[in-house]
C-alpha cells in the first residue's frame, strides 16, 4: 500500500475556514496546518502544494466566460448547462466498494475517461476552462471543475452548494476504470434503465431520492446531435435553474420522437413534447414509469425549495466522493 500526504502549511496568523467554497480569516490563532492523507493501492501521485487560492476571483472569471461566450452565441444558450454536466461527470465514476473513481485527480483529461461515450464534447468545456487555470495555476484541473459546476448552478438561480477545495490532480489515467462508469440515458427497456440507474447510483452511495433531485440538473443545458446522438433542451428556460423539469414531466404529454425539421428522425429513442421543441430522454421518461421516483418527482414539481435543498446536498455530496477528508494536523498522527 502507498500513503500519498498533500500537506498544506499557512503561515498567516489565522485560521482559514470555506463557506460555501470561499475562503474567510476567523479568530487569530498559531499557524494553522493541513493534510490530506489517503491510503490506496494507486500508484503514488505527485501534485502542487494546496496553497491559498482566492475562490472569490476565480468564480468571477468563470461567470465572466459564460457571459462572454452566452454573448458571442446570441441564442439563449450558455455554457452553464456544460459546466454542470463536466463536474457532474468528473465525479459519477465513483465506486463507494473500494474508493476507486471521483472528481479527484481531474482524470477526465486523459484516457480512458476522456474518451468514454458519456463523456463526448466535454473536451469543448475542459479547453475553455484553460485561460482561467492559466489565470490561477495554483488551482487544480479536479478543484476547478468541479467549481465551475457550483458556479454554474449558483448564478443560474439555483442554491447555495456546500463546496470545498482540496482535490489533486493526477498524472495519467491509469487508475481509471477502461470501462464507461457513468450512467447511459437508455437501456432499451423500462426494467433494464431503472436498474441501471439504481446500479450506477447505489454503487456510488446515493438513495434513490438523490437519484431523482441529481437528474433535476437536466433543467440546465440541453442535448446536442454531435455529441450524445440526442437533440433539444429539457426546459424553455435552459439556462435558468429552477424545478421546471420536474413540471414539465408531470404536466405535459410526452410522446416517441418520430420527426425533426420535417425529415424522419433518425437519432436514438427520445420524447417530444407536443411542440417538438422540448425532449426527454427514456432515463427522464423512467422517473414517471418508477413509482418510487414518482413519488419525489411530484414532490419536487410542486415545492421548488426542497428540490433545491435535496439537489443541494446531493451534489456538494456528489463533488466530495473521491476526495480524501481534511483532517486537523494534530490527528494525522
Amino acid at each position: 500500500m502507498v500513503v500519498s500526504v498533500l500537506f498544506c502549511v499557512c503561515v498567516r496568523v489565522c485560521v482559514r475556514v470555506c463557506v460555501f467554497g470561499i475562503q474567510r480569516l476567523i479568530a487569530p490563532a498559531v499557524a494553522s496546518v493541513s493534510l490530506y492523507a489517503t491510503t490506496t493501492s494507486m500508484p503514488e501521485v505527485r501534485a502542487k502544494e494546496a496553497a491559498s487560492v482566492d475562490l472569490k476571483q476565480v468564480r468571477e472569471s468563470i461567470v465572466k466566460l459564460m457571459e462572454d461566450d452566452a454573448e458571442k452565441r446570441g441564442d439563449g444558450t450558455s455554457l452553464a448547462g456544460t459546466f454542470i454536466r463536466l463536474a457532474w461527470h468528473c465525479c459519477g465514476t465513483y465506486d463507494a466498494k473500494d474508493g476507486s473513481g471521483g472528481s479527484n485527480g481531474a482524470r477526465m483529461r486523459f484516457a480512458p475517461e476522456k474518451d468514454y461515450g458519456n463523456n463526448a464534447g466535454l473536451n469543448v468545456a475542459r479547453g475553455v476552462l484553460e485561460p482561467i487555470k492559466a489565470a490561477y495555476p495554483d488551482i487544480s484541473y479536479a478543484d476547478l471543475y468541479t467549481f465551475a459546476g457550483v458556479v454554474a448552478v449558483e448564478e443560474s438561480g439555483g442554491p447555495k452548494i456546500p463546496y470545498s477545495t482540496g482535490r489533486i490532480d493526477m498524472e495519467d489515467g491509469t487508475t481509471s476504470d477502461p470501462n464507461d462508469r457513468l450512467p447511459d440515458a437508455d437501456k432499451g427497456s423500462k426494467v433494464a434503465t431503472v436498474q441501471h440507474m439504481r446500479d450506477i447510483f447505489h454503487r456510488m452511495g446515493f438513495t434513490d431520492q438523490e437519484l431523482v433531485a441529481l437528474l433535476g440538473a437536466h433543467a440546465m443545458g440541453r442535448c446536442h446531435t454531435d455529441r450524445s446522438g440526442y437533440w433539444g433542451p429539457w426546459t424553455n428556460a435552459e439556462t435558468t435553474f429552477s424545478n421546471e423539469y420536474f413540471r414539465l414531466l408531470m404536466e405535459e404529454r410526452w410522446s416517441p420522437k418520430y420527426t425533426h425539421n420535417g425529415k424522419p428522425w433518425t437519432g436514438p429513442d427520445q420524447f417530444e413534447d407536443k411542440t417538438g421543441n422540448l425532449m426527454m430522454l427514456p432515463v427522464d421518461m423512467m422517473l414517471i414509469a418508477e413509482p418510487a421516483f414518482k413519488h419525489w418527482v411530484e414532490i419536487y414539481a410542486k415545492n421548488e425549495d426542497k428540490f433545491f435543498s435535496d439537489f443541494a446536498s446531493a451534489f456538494s455530496k456528489l463533488l466530495a466522493l473521491g476526495v480524501p477528508a481534511a483532517k486537523p494536523w494534530y490527528q494525522v498522527w
